[in-house]
C-alpha cells in the first residue's frame, strides 16, 4: 500500500498513523463493496428474476436468498484487506479473518435455509402438495445445515480444522440422540404420515384427548396445526398422530354424502291399528297411496287364507299407524332432493326405552357442506314433527312444570265440590 510523499514525511514519527489510515481505507472499501453489491448487483439480479415465473411471485422468497448472499462480498473484502493493514499484529489479523470466515459460513447457511423455505413455497403451489407435504423433510435439511454450520463456525473461531470436531461426533452420538430425541421421533412420524397418507393439509380431523376438532392447516416436522371450528388453533405433536388414535373425516368429504342419524321418540301409547276411516283419510298423501293399496292387497290375501283354514280371527293382520308413518318417512326421503339416493337410506325402529319408541332415520345428504347439511336435516325433522299427528302418533316428552300444573288442576276440578258454608 503506497501513500503520498507528504503523508509519508508526516507519519514517519507516528507509526500509528499508517495503521489508522489503512483501517479507514479498508472500512471505506468494505462499505463501497457492500454499496455496489446491493445497489448494482442486487438490482440486476432482481430484474432477471422478474422475467422468470418464480421471480414474479414475491411470496416465494428467492429475493431473500440473493440478499443474504450479498452480505458475503463485504466479508470477503475485509478478509482479503485486513492482511494489507500496516502495523497490525498477526494475532489481530488471524482473529479478524476467523470472524470473517464464521460470518461467511453463517450467511451461506441462512441463504440455504431461505432457499429451502422457498422450495417449500413453490412446492405448496402444486395441485397434489397437500397429499404429499415435504415441509418436514426440508426442516430436517435445515437442521443438518445449521448443525454443520455451527461446527464450521466453532472451528473457524478456534482456528482449528473442522475435521477434529467432526471426529468427536462419534463419541457424542449418544448425547446427540438424547438431545434430538424428539426430532428423530418426529422425523419418523412425518415419514409415516406422508407415506401412509394418514393426514393431509385441509383434512378435518377430530382428536378429543387434545381438544382438536377442525381442519389441518400446517404439517411440520415437530407439530401439526389444527384450526378448530371456534377458530382457535391446536398444536399436536406429530408423533402423537402415529401413537394415538384420531378420526379423519376425509372419507366423508370425498364420498359426497354426510350421514344423518337421528331418531324421533314416539309415545308408545299412541301406537294403534288404523281404522278403515283413518286408512281412507291417509289416502290423501300421494306418497302413501301406492303403499296402502299394496298393503291392503297383501293383508286381504293373508286374512282370506286364514278364513279358508278356519283359524281364529285373532291371527288376522291389520295396518298400524306407526308402520304407515315409517313407510311415509322412507318415501319422503326417497323423493327429497337434498338426500343422496346412491347411499344407504333406511327408517328403522330401535329398542324401546323410558323415553319412548325410537324411530331412527339413517341416510346421507347430497352435500358435505356443514351449513347445507344442517339445513337439510332441520327441514326433514321440521316436516316430520309437523305431520306426525296426521297418523295419530305423539312425540314422547317428559313432563315439565306446566304439564304437572295442568294435571293437578284437572285432578282438583274433578273432585266433588264441598257444600258452601253459609
Amino acid at each position: 500500500m503506497s501513500y503520498p510523499e507528504w503523508f509519508t514525511v508526516w507519519a514517519e514519527g507516528r507509526p500509528w498513523a499508517y495503521t489508522l489510515t489503512s483501517l479507514i481505507l479498508l472500512l471505506i472499501a468494505v462499505w463501497l463493496s457492500d454499496l455496489v453489491t446491493k445497489q448494482i448487483l442486487m438490482r440486476g439480479v432482481r430484474r432477471i428474476l422478474v422475467h422468470t415465473p418464480l421471480g414474479r411471485d414475491p411470496s416465494v422468497g428467492f429475493d431473500k436468498v440473493v440478499s443474504r448472499l450479498a452480505h458475503v462480498v463485504p466479508a470477503l473484502v475485509l478478509f482479503a484487506g485486513i492482511g494489507l493493514v500496516v502495523g497490525l499484529p498477526d494475532a489481530v489479523v488471524t482473529v479478524v479473518r476467523n470472524v470473517c470466515n464464521a460470518y461467511v459460513v453463517l450467511t451461506v447457511a441462512m441463504a440455504i435455509n431461505s432457499l429451502l423455505t422457498s422450495i417449500n413455497l413453490v412446492y405448496s403451489h402444486r395441485p397434489r402438495a397437500n397429499d404429499r407435504p415435504i415441509k418436514g423433510y426440508l426442516q430436517v435439511l435445515q437442521i443438518v445445515v445449521y448443525a454443520v454450520a455451527a461446527i464450521l463456525i466453532v472451528a473457524s473461531l478456534l482456528d482449528r480444522s473442522p475435521l477434529i470436531l467432526f471426529s468427536g461426533l462419534g463419541a457424542m452420538a449418544a448425547v446427540l440422540m438424547l438431545i434430538f430425541q424428539d426430532t428423530l421421533l418426529s422425523l419418523v412420524a412425518s415419514v409415516q404420515l406422508s407415506t401412509s397418507d394418514i393426514v393431509r393439509v385441509g383434512d378435518w380431523i377430530e382428536m378429543p384427548q387434545l381438544n382438536a376438532d377442525g381442519d389441518v392447516i400446517d404439517i411440520a416436522l415437530h407439530t401439526v396445526k389444527v384450526q378448530n371450528w371456534d377458530r382457535t388453533i391446536t398444536t399436536i405433536p406429530t408423533k402423537r398422530l402415529i401413537s394415538e388414535s384420531f378420526k379423519n373425516w376425509r372419507g366423508m368429504q370425498e364420498s359426497g354424502g354426510r350421514r344423518i342419524k337421528r331418531a324421533l321418540y314416539l309415545d308408545q301409547n299412541s301406537v294403534h291399528f288404523l281404522s278403515p276411516e283413518q286408512e281412507e283419510d291417509l289416502q290423501r298423501f300421494s306418497l302413501l297411496s301406492d303403499y296402502l293399496k299394496e298393503k291392503d292387497a297383501e293383508i286381504s290375501a293373508w286374512n282370506a287364507d286364514l278364513a279358508e283354514r278356519g283359524l281364529d280371527p285373532i291371527n288376522s293382520r291389520q295396518v298400524t299407524n306407526i308402520g304407515t308413518f315409517r313407510a311415509y318417512v322412507e318415501r319422503y326421503l326417497r323423493s327429497h332432493s337434498g338426500i343422496n339416493q346412491n347411499m344407504t337410506l333406511m327408517v328403522r325402529q330401535l329398542s324401546p326405552g323410558p323415553q319412548g319408541l325410537p324411530l331412527e332415520i339413517y341416510c346421507f345428504t347430497s352435500s358435505v357442506a356443514w351449513v347445507v347439511y344442517e339445513g337439510v336435516q332441520a327441514d326433514i325433522f321440521d316436516h316430520l314433527l309437523a305431520i306426525l299427528p296426521e297418523f295419530g302418533l305423539r312425540i314422547f316428552q317428559e313432563p315439565s312444570g306446566p304439564d304437572l300444573k295442568m294435571a293437578v288442576t284437572q285432578a282438583l276440578s274433578a273432585l266433588p265440590q264441598a257444600d258452601t258454608i253459609q
